[in-house]
């Protein structure tokens, strides 16, 4: 009892010191900032310290000892180098749809990127620079007078930022791959505090560190991606009642078997929430209108809703939102897929009956992603994700949601035992393989490095040494290296 006495007060004072130390930073930082900037605090009248620290769920949020706004990169450079002075805890957040508790949350100095947010389209050189304070969503919305897209994401509300350092699968990725394959340049400011833009021809092992390595080696403060000149794409969302499961199983299985056009791409889903399985469907085509024959097994199943029709990208985007009720708690987590087979889709869908069961007030959810075999094939440079790119894997991702009267450690657990339960399905059917790469994006806290970045780990803490030797990067959550 006397050492768990003596734990307690050191705990105490330790989170005293921290919150301290946090709050003397915050004074730093608000006196060094120039007019193009803020800082705000709890509780204050004034200030955007609410919507600084919100994340799309509740469990992906913390209580900070302020929050920080800056407007201009060299008040980033200001801000990283009193925070690495200071050892001061802190967290970078774009659009706040990190599943992972304090990835992008801290209780020491929030930054926030939300005045990043513009959108230049170079019409010369076919790219856009964008923001890191944007969710897609934006982006797609402000390129559209151009007639451009670019390769973001799939569902409303996912910030650019977050999505982009992971690696990003897209609408576009059997056409062109991930979107790191689709960056040309990132504005950079380094722990240190020097801002430089980093390209393929200026700093290839940082460049090659920045595909996918996540918030390791400084703030990003510009994205330069590649666009394609596209007109309306047609699409949308059809929901099913329980009895059309066996019938959505078989037209996703035909549709991974033998559809081959890279513009067509499908995301079903198996959901179970309130005591009801609800399969569902996301179906895209890069065009103007319903391709021959592609979707009609889908769209033949009787449905309980149907939203599907040619619009923007950004507005079939947005009509998938991924917004959720106030106090809802949630988690990602990701199994990595070869392929898919009918025995593998029924584990799936059995995985989600039981554990919706099992664990009542949870939405459990699967979303099943497949693509063709030549995603990885549009890019020949080397990127932190994937570790490799033969044979060509796929994310199923689980998504967990809950309100606070179930703990998230059970959440956690069943999470963890449902992503092992289905991968030693998928290798033993020869729909996986053992170690493929876990997508960072979906992948749960606490899963190991090793399982994320495999064989260039080596690599990446080499880059990361050179680029920050004193670890301010480590100051701040996510997968460190």
């Amino acid at each position: 009892m006397a050492s768990l006495s003596k734990l307690c007060t050191a705990l105490a004072v330790a989170s005293v010191f921290s919150s301290t130390l946090a709050l003397e930073v915050c004074t730093q930082i608000q006196k060094a900032m120039t007019s193009a900037s803020t800082v705000s605090f709890p509780g204050a009248r004034v200030g955007n310290y609410t919507a600084d620290v919100f994340h799309w769920v509740a469990s992906s949020s913390q209580s900070a000892a302020c929050s920080v706004e800056p407007g201009t990169a060299a008040d980033v450079s200001t801000i990283i180098q009193l925070l690495g002075k200071a050892k001061a805890p802190f967290a970078v957040k774009g659009g706040g749809h990190s599943g992972n508790p304090g990835f992008s949350s801290t209780t020491g100095v929030q930054i926030s990127m939300r005045r990043f947010s513009s959108v230049t389209y170079n019409n010369k050189s076919g790219t856009a620079d964008i923001g890191p304070g944007l969710t897609w969503d934006q982006v797609y919305t402000a390129l559209e007078p151009h007639g451009v897209v670019v390769a973001g994401g799939r569902v409303g509300g996912i910030g650019m930022a977050g999505f982009t350092l992971g690696g990003g699968y897209n609408w576009l990725t059997n056409q062109v791959g991930l979107t790191i394959d689709t960056v040309t340049a990132y504005e950079l400011v380094k722990p240190n505090g020097k801002i430089v833009t980093v390209t393929a021809a200026s700093d290839p092992d940082l460049f090659f560190a920045l595909k996918g390595g996540g918030n390791n080696f400084g703030i990003i403060t510009k994205f330069t991606l590649k666009t394609f000149a596209r007109g309306n794409v047609w699409g949308g969302a059809i929901g099913y009642p329980p009895s059309a499961l066996a019938a959505l199983q078989a037209a996703v299985l035909q549709f991974n078997n033998n559809v081959t056009d890279p513009k067509a791409q499908i995301i079903p889903g198996y959901t179970h929430v309130s005591g009801e399985f609800e399969p569902s469907i996301v179906l895209f085509y890069d065009g103007p209108s319903q391709p021959a024959k592609i979707y009609d097994a889908f769209l033949a199943i009787p449905n309980l809703f149907q939203d599907v029709s040619p619009r923007s990208m950004g507005a079939l985007v947005a009509s998938v939102p991924t917004d959720q009720p106030a106090g809802t708690r949630g988690y990602f987590h990701g199994v990595t897929l070869t392929g898919y087979s009918s025995k593998l889709l029924a584990a799936i869908a059995n995985e989600t009956s039981f554990w919706g069961a099992r664990l009542p007030g949870v939405s459990v959810g699967y979303h099943i992603e497949p693509f063709l075999e030549t995603i990885y094939a549009h890019n020949t440079m080397p990127t932190a994700f994937p570790w490799f790119r033969t044979p060509r894997t796929m994310p199923l991702n689980l998504q967990y949601t809950w309100n606070s009267s179930t703990p998230d450690a059970i959440v956690y657990k069943a999470m963890k035992q449902s992503a092992e339960y289905l991968t030693k399905i998928a290798v033993k059917d020869g729909t996986g393989v053992a170690n493929a790469p876990i997508y960072p994006n979906y992948a749960l806290f606490g899963t190991p490095l090793g399982s994320i970045y495999g064989n260039n780990i080596p690599r990446l803490r080499t880059i990361k040494a050179q680029v920050d030797p004193h670890n301010v990067m480590g100051l701040a959550g996510g997968w460190k290296l």
